[in-house]
Order: C-alpha cells, then sequence, then structure tokens
C-alpha cells in the first residue's frame, strides 16, 4: 500500500486494512446523527424498518417491484443502501458528492407507469426522495429510542432533524421546506397518509422486507442462525409501528410480544454497543461495504485531515458545481427532448454503478457466472 493511498468510502475491505479517511466530511465527530447511527439497533432494526414502511408509498413500491432488484439481490441491495447512508453520515466530503452523483445516475433509470395509481413515477423525484428520506432517519431514532439508550435530549433531538435537513442537501429535497421537529415530521407522516395504498405488491413487499434477514443475510450463514434472527429482528420491525402501520401491512402482533422482544434484545443490543470486537464482526457481515466507512468511527481513528466541510466549500474544492437538483433537471429536460436512458427492464441483470467510485478507483458490479453479483 502507498503511503499516499488515502482511502475513500467505500473500499472494499479486501484490498486493505482499516485506515483513517481523508476528513470528517460534512459532519462534526460529536455530531448526535453519529452518534445514533452507530448504534447496532441502525443496523439490526431501524435500516429494516425504513425500508419496510417506505412501501406504504406506491411510487416507490412501483419502481421496487417493476425492477425486482430487492429480492432478485436482497443482499447487494441492502449492502449498497447502507454505504450510501453511512457515506452521507461518516464519509470524507468528495466521497459524499461522488456518492451522490453516483445515485442520480442510478436512480435516472427507475421511471415508469404505477399500474395501481395510473400515475408516472421517478426515483429521482424531490418528493419521493423526500418520503425515503425522512423514513429512514425517523426510523432509525425510533428503533433507538425504544431498543437502545432512549430518547435524545431536547437539544440533542433539536439538532439530530437539523443534521437530517444537512443530509439531505445531497438528494433532490428541498431543504428548505423540510420538516425540522418531531412535531413536524409527524404532521408530515400524517399528511402522507392519504397517500398510501395497501396494494397486493405492496403487502408482497411488505412482509418480504419484515423478514428481510432470511434474505438478506449472507449466504454462509447456517438458515437455523438466519431464523433465529429473523425471528427477533421481525418482531423488532413491528414493535416500532403504530397499530394502523400493522393493520395496513398485514402484520399483527400483541404489546406482550412488542415488552418481549424488547425485554430480550434491548440488553443485547447494549452489550454489542459496547464492544467493537463485537460491533465491528457484525457490520462487516451484515453490511461489508459499509465496514470501511464506519470502521475508523468505532476505532477512533481520527482523519488525513481534522476539517469538517460545509457544500459550498467542498463542491468548489473537490469540482462538483452541480447539486442533485440542478443534475434532475438537466435528466427531465432529456427525458422531453428524447434522450433519457432506457427505463430498468423487470429483474433485470444490468452491471450496477459501483460507489466505490467516489475515490480512487471504480467501476460496475459485474454478474459473475455463477449469476453472484460481485
Amino acid at each position: 500500500m502507498s503511503p499516499n493511498h488515502q482511502p475513500y468510502a467505500g473500499e472494499p475491505m479486501e484490498e486493505r486494512q482499516v485506515e483513517p479517511l481523508r476528513d470528517h466530511g460534512f459532519f462534526a465527530p460529536d455530531s448526535v446523527a453519529r452518534r445514533v447511527w452507530s448504534y447496532p439497533t441502525s443496523i439490526l432494526i431501524g435500516f429494516s424498518r425504513a425500508v419496510t414502511i417506505e412501501h406504504l408509498d406506491p411510487d416507490l413500491a412501483a419502481a421496487v417491484i417493476a425492477s425486482g432488484q430487492v429480492k432478485q439481490r436482497t443482499p447487494l441491495r441492502f449492502d449498497r443502501t447502507m454505504q450510501y447512508f453511512a457515506t452521507v453520515l461518516f464519509g470524507d466530503a468528495r466521497s459524499v458528492l461522488t456518492s451522490s452523483d453516483i445515485l442520480m445516475k442510478i436512480h435516472q433509470r427507475a421511471t415508469g407507469i404505477d399500474p395501481v395509481t395510473g400515475r408516472e413515477y421517478a426515483a429521482n423525484d424531490p418528493d419521493s426522495q423526500l418520503w425515503i428520506h425522512l423514513t429512514a432517519w425517523h426510523s432509525i431514532l425510533i428503533s433507538y429510542e425504544m431498543f437502545g439508550p432512549g430518547k435524545l435530549s431536547a437539544a440533542e433531538e433539536a439538532r439530530y432533524w437539523q443534521e437530517c435537513v444537512l443530509a439531505a442537501t445531497f438528494q433532490t429535497i428541498d431543504t428548505d421546506t423540510m420538516p425540522r421537529t418531531r412535531d413536524e415530521v409527524r404532521e408530515y407522516f400524517d399528511g402522507f397518509r392519504p397517500n398510501m395504498i395497501a396494494s397486493d405488491g405492496m403487502l408482497d413487499m411488505f412482509h418480504f422486507l419484515v423478514n428481510m434477514q432470511l434474505s438478506s443475510l449472507p449466504p454462509e450463514i447456517p438458515a437455523p442462525m438466519r431464523k433465529t434472527l429473523n425471528a427477533l429482528t421481525s418482531r423488532a420491525v413491528v414493535a416500532t409501528m403504530p397499530q394502523w402501520m400493522r393493520d395496513m401491512g398485514g402484520v399483527p402482533q400483541s404489546p406482550a410480544v412488542d415488552a418481549a422482544t424488547i425485554a430480550a434484545l434491548k440488553p443485547v443490543l447494549l452489550a454489542i454497543s459496547k464492544s467493537d470486537h463485537l460491533m465491528l464482526p457484525l457490520l462487516k457481515t451484515l453490511s461489508p461495504r459499509t465496514y470501511p466507512i464506519l470502521a475508523p468511527f468505532f476505532l477512533d481513528m481520527p482523519p488525513h485531515n481534522p476539517h469538517v466541510y460545509d457544500e459550498a466549500e467542498a463542491r468548489q474544492e473537490f469540482d462538483f458545481p452541480a447539486k442533485p437538483r440542478e443534475i434532475y433537471e438537466q435528466q427531465l429536460a432529456k427525458k422531453r427532448n428524447g434522450a433519457a436512458p432506457k427505463p430498468y427492464e423487470a429483474d433485470h441483470h444490468d452491471a450496477l454503478l459501483a460507489f466505490t467510485t467516489a475515490g480512487d478507483q471504480g467501476g460496475l458490479l459485474e454478474r459473475a457466472d455463477s449469476g453472484v453479483v460481485r
């Protein structure tokens, strides 16, 4: 390894040892969001909750069902989505900006007509992006409160939602109109409920993702261990849902099961949170692409440059002049002119743009002869 090598967020760990990242990115070391998102509730419960209830949005459900990638490449989709969220919050500034641009390119082809509503959907649409973003940040916080240390102080929570807005600047979201408090987030979700549809496709994805540990874990994990973990995490995910959501998603669960699940998992998650020897192997197993981003954080490795960037400064220094909204407008103009790329086909096997282009290397994730994406 060259002494001048500076690792980028998401570089595969089999190619190197854990090393410091370039800089602090856009979040200070004492970030409240970093503390919440790095607790084991995030990867075991919060993320599963987020990707499950996202499907209450018929536009998102239509896009996911049309491509078939969540079921076809479940471990890879889990890993890459975690990698993106982790890069934004824990990665260096250049990796964040590059990953944001790559995500825009990936989503550009996720367009079509929802067969349930007849509406056109587009993964880069600002409203769709806001739904996904708030669902993720809210789910991570709710899981932390229920299965982790408990509620944040008023000042800490205010900072958490401020940091949520900051993270949204790397998507097409209009941050000026974003909720900034728990009450505003609750009002947003209440206002979104009339849009929700319990279609057959949505219910199928809801049940699949509540039980995602059955299919998202690496294949080398034995089936009995997979089933045991899923039995706990699926009940934990449902325990975080309000009753109306359980009814809509067809996932009934009694308060007694909720209480028993919390009592069983909370001390386990606490033990994991206190031991890097437990947390790091768990992270590397569940999301190997996230591991190199978070390992320096858990090991208290300072970055090469202790600077915290603001967006304008980073865009100028690393030459990323176009913001996501501007890129989206360019994509819409291409579509109007008939120059947009072809939408993804159902159950496609296309090579995927790799987020590891956020730095020294890049390329595609190709399908090997075995059918496994590498």
